[in-house]
Order: structure tokens, then sequence, then C-alpha cells
């Protein structure tokens, strides 16, 4: 089958919103506000409590994410609940109303539309919670509950909250504050089916979803598919797989995965031995050991491999998340690691993604310290946020980094290189990754080549023969057009 993904991801730069943690409203118009007790904004972060960020701190951060050139947001959960990162869910058609309640996502949306921004939520849709109205009554009523099947009860009776008894139902992980929906049931099926339209029908462009391997009733993504792209053709629907996807993107259920595949050998690749491997806890993102650029450019050939170019062209590429520790600690804080790994970020196919503070220097180790309040301007690291505009920037200037073909052109010792093909461009891209300057020589077929972007010397062939030589900084990247 011809396989479709939406065409404005293609050429989107995600910035991924926890929004307890980025922005805390200043100016909130709503009739309903509230004083609850919050933890100081730049306290260390805890799994308990909330520092207040919401969704009126967004709409007065736009100016700043539309001047750092993001065009789509991907917010993680921000319905009612019990958590500060909210994948405990209480209600799928409520906003917290911590973050602002449903007024403040309305005036969001507004506010991202007049500037041609794109929302995707978070959908967990494998899980529930306590709190969610169709447990707690079964928590308040036992067997005479009217909504037994919504669940995988397996004994009785059940124990919410005391761990020292049997959970006696399915939970995410063993997780009892996470019982496990049954997707076998048609109500509960049709309860997601429904959040699902509902959200896109309120403006949202897409979903990401929460663990959907979990989900492995027969059918169920492809009908999730079936009826968002009902209401909106070109609404984006990416799923968290970790590891090959290939089972997801037939083309009849997912556009994308958030591209770990990508984030672990370009991290390897950078940061090599620097990487802190105390900072790794998930077996699917173990950026170790080193690699050089040989073993590289072989990682992103099997890669590629996978899926169909369709399906590369709308991956959502990231190098870290709220469920990693924060790339600039795994790679000890060395900044080169980061910018390499950057460069390489935005330069490859596919969507790319910056967690909130990465772009200013936010450090943190596994969650929840992996979501420290957004720091005052007078501790951003200025050169690293200018570094992040100028490659975002060029992102959109050139077509060829967002829809053009890939070819890895080079890739010896710790320099790799590749050349984006557009309609109207074409790039090439190298990255020095050793401790070393390297020289290197490239057969081409252009010989009007000019530095775009990043500090490396250029000889040309005698009579500007098709042969360059490039002296290339230890620990820097590079671009041609």
């Amino acid at each position: 089958m011809s396989i479709k993904t939406p065409d404005w991801v293609k050429n989107a730069v995600f910035y991924q919103i926890f929004p307890d943690r980025f922005a805390k409203g200043k100016n909130n118009t709503s009739k309903q506000k509230f004083n609850p007790i919050l933890q100081p904004w730049q306290a260390k972060p805890t799994l308990d409590g909330y520092k207040g960020g919401d969704l009126w701190g967004v709409i007065e951060r736009l100016d700043y994410l539309q001047d750092l050139g993001i065009n789509a947001l991907y917010f993680t959960p921000i319905f009612q609940s019990a958590s500060n990162h909210r994948y405990h869910p209480h209600d799928y058609y409520k906003i917290d109303p911590m973050l602002g309640g449903n007024e403040a996502f309305t005036a969001l949306r507004e506010a991202t539309r007049d500037r041609n921004i794109k929302i995707v939520l978070d959908g967990v849709f494998n899980h529930a919670s306590r709190g969610f109205f169709f447990f707690n009554d079964i928590l308040e009523h036992g067997d005479k509950s009217p909504w037994l099947d919504w669940f995988k009860v397996e004994g009785w009776p059940l124990s919410a909250y005391d761990g020292s008894k049997p959970a006696n139902y399915k939970s995410w992980v063993d997780n009892r504050s996470l019982p496990q929906f049954n997707h076998d049931n048609p109500d509960v099926r049709e309860y997601i089916m429904q959040v699902g339209e509902y959200w896109l029908q309120q403006g949202i462009d897409g979903w990401r979803l929460d663990v959907p391997a979990e989900v492995e009733t027969p059918g169920f993504w492809q009908e999730f598919r079936d009826r968002v792209k009902a209401i909106n053709p070109e609404a984006y629907i990416v799923g968290e797989v970790w590891i090959d996807a290939r089972k997801w993107l037939d083309g009849t259920q997912f556009d994308a995965v958030m591209n770990y595949l990508f984030a672990v050998p370009t991290i390897a690749f950078t940061a090599g031995d620097r990487v802190d491997k105390e900072l790794l806890n998930n077996s699917e993102y173990y950026p170790t050991p080193a690699i050089d650029a040989t073993e590289y450019a072989h990682k992103i050939k099997e890669l590629f491999a996978l899926y169909d170019w369709e399906i590369h062209l709308a991956q959502l590429n990231l190098l870290d998340s709220h469920d990693t520790a924060r790339l600039l600690s795994i790679a000890g804080e060395d900044i080169d690691s980061l910018k390499l790994a950057t460069l390489l970020l935005f330069t490859f196919p596919g969507a790319p993604c910056i967690f909130y503070g990465d772009e200013i220097g936010l450090t943190g180790g596994i969650d929840p310290d992996n979501r420290w309040g957004f720091p005052e301007e007078k501790d951003w690291h200025q050169d690293l946020l200018k570094f992040h505009k100028e490659l975002i920037a060029l992102r959109h200037q050139y077509p060829a980094l967002q829809t053009g073909t890939y070819e890895t052109i080079l890739a010896e010792k710790m320099v790799y290189g590749f050349k984006r093909t557009g309609e109207d461009s074409e790039l090439l891209v190298l990255v020095n990754s050793g401790s070393e300057s390297a020289s290197v020589n490239l057969d081409v077929e252009k010989t009007n080549y000019q530095l775009i972007y990043g500090d490396a010397k250029i000889i040309r062939g005698e009579n500007n023969t098709l042969t360059l030589t490039l002296n290339l900084p230890s620990r820097q990247g590079c671009i041609l057009g």
C-alpha cells in the first residue's frame, strides 16, 4: 500500500513542554483563579508536588518560542490528574484546573493558530488512574459497580493503596496507581475513540500515544487512525515506541514514532566516552559504548532500512525527553557534545524535537530530576540559545533539510558526512567528533560549495576541480551549500 504522512510534520520543528515546569502565567484572565500550595520554582524537582506552570504561561512565552523558530508544540499530558506529570488521568475531557482548565486551552489554541503553531497532545490510553471515575466507582461499590468490565479485575478485595496486600487488578508495570483499561470491552474502545475525536474537534493537530505497544487488542490502533483521520486527514499520530516499530508503521496505524533509534547512536558518536552511565536507566536508551563514524554510518543505514521513506520524513526525532536524563548531563555537561548531536538532529530527515530548556543549557538527571523549572533569563546559556536559533533558521530556509534525500558521503575515523538533496538545493553536512582536527577530501559533482554554517576551511582543487579538501577543527561541524 502507499503510505502517506502529514505534510506539515515534514516542515515542523517541535518543542516538548512539560506544563508544570515551563512557565507560570502572570496575566491569567480567567475568572476561576486558584491559590494552591506550590513548591518554589527553582527547588529540586520531586515526584510529588507542583510548581505551578500552566497554559497561561505558555501563551505568554509564545513570542519566545516563535523567535526560537518553533512551529509545533508537543505537550506531555494536560488532562485533570493527581500527579505533576499527569500520566495518571482523572478526566479525559477536562484540562487540569491547575493548568487553567478548558478556558486556558481554548485561549492557547486561538493564540497558536494565529501564529500557525501546531499542537500535539499526549494520549494516555493504555491506563487510567485510581481517581478516574469509572475505576473509582469500582473501588466504592466492588462487584456491584456497573463499570466492572472496564478494567481487569482479578480478585477481591481490591487494594488500590495498601502495597502490603495484592492489588487484585492489572496495572501498568504493576503500578497500582495506573489501572489498565480492558481494551477488549467495546465500551472502553468507543470511549477512547471518542476522546481522540473530541480533542481534534477542539482544534488539536495530533496525538502522541503513550505506551501504545501495551494495547494488544486487534484492530484497535487501526480504528483509532481511521477515526482520527476522518476528522483531520493531516492529523499527526506518533507512538511512544523505543525500538524497531515496523509493526506499527505499516501505513494503517501510526504516522511515526519517537525516534530513539536515531538518538542512541547519535549520542554514542558525538558524546563518546563522556557519557555518564549512571544517568542511563533504560536499556533501549543506552548510548554507550562510544562509536566511530564508520559504526555510526552503519547504524544510520540500518535505521533507514526499517521504514518507508514517507515514514522517515515524519519521524519525531529527539535526543532526550521527559523519560530520560538531560543530554547535557548525560554528556558530562560537555557543550560540544550537545552541539554536535543537535547539528545532526536538525539536519536529519524527520521533525526535530527540543525538550524544553535544552536550548538554554538546562541540566538534569533521571526523572524527576530532568524536570526542573525553566530558568530565569540570567541563567540561560546564551551561546547555546543562539546556536539553536541558527540551526532552526537553516532548517526552515533550506527545504533539502526537510524533505531532501539523504546520502552518506564520508565515514572516516571520527568524521561523518552526508548530503541532503532537494529540488532547489544540495547541502553537505560534516561532523568531526574527534578530539583532533581532521583533513578530508571529498569528490563532488558541484564545484561552487560555500560554507553556510560552522567552522571549516575549504581548499579547492586546481582549476576548481571536483575535489574539495576540508580542514575540520576538532569537535566541530559544518554545513556547505
